[in-house]
């Protein structure tokens, strides 16, 4: 069975949805409260975006300086010439002399094999101790 079945149901729902939403608009406070914040963010969005348009200007007026500089030290002449750095390296050991081949390196000590000792492959959520 519906929940309003009649013309006298829905009547009465009208009638209930108008009373609503007059109770609604005499209790509303007027928007006083909500005018005042939407100012106060509208005025400290204005200070943000001025400030960071002065950040941008002062950053362009540094880069646009940078350039002139640049430019300045591309046409000047060099004062002496600098003779390029030259470095001697020591020669390189044969190490491979002192590794016998037994020895594993230090990283595969942590290294697990994919399969145990007897040839079974480990699982997803192999817990066992090292």
């Amino acid at each position: 069975m519906p929940l309003f079945s009649t013309p006298t149901q829905f009547a009465a729902l009208a009638l209930i949805f108008v009373a609503g939403w007059l109770f609604g608009l005499a209790s509303h406070p007027g928007g006083k409260k909500w005018k005042a914040r939407y100012h106060a963010e509208r005025d400290a969005h204005a200070v943000a975006k001025k400030d960071a348009d002065i950040r941008a200007a002062a950053a362009e007026k540094r880069a646009v300086e940078a350039e002139h500089e640049h430019a300045r030290l591309v046409k000047a002449t060099p004062v002496a010439p600098v003779a390029p750095v030259t470095t001697t390296r020591a020669p390189v050991e044969d190490r491979s002399i002192f590794v016998s081949p037994d020895t594993r390196p230090v990283a595969a000590s942590s290294a697990r094999p994919a399969y145990n000792n007897d040839g079974t492959k480990r699982g997803w959520f192999d817990f066992d101790r090292r």
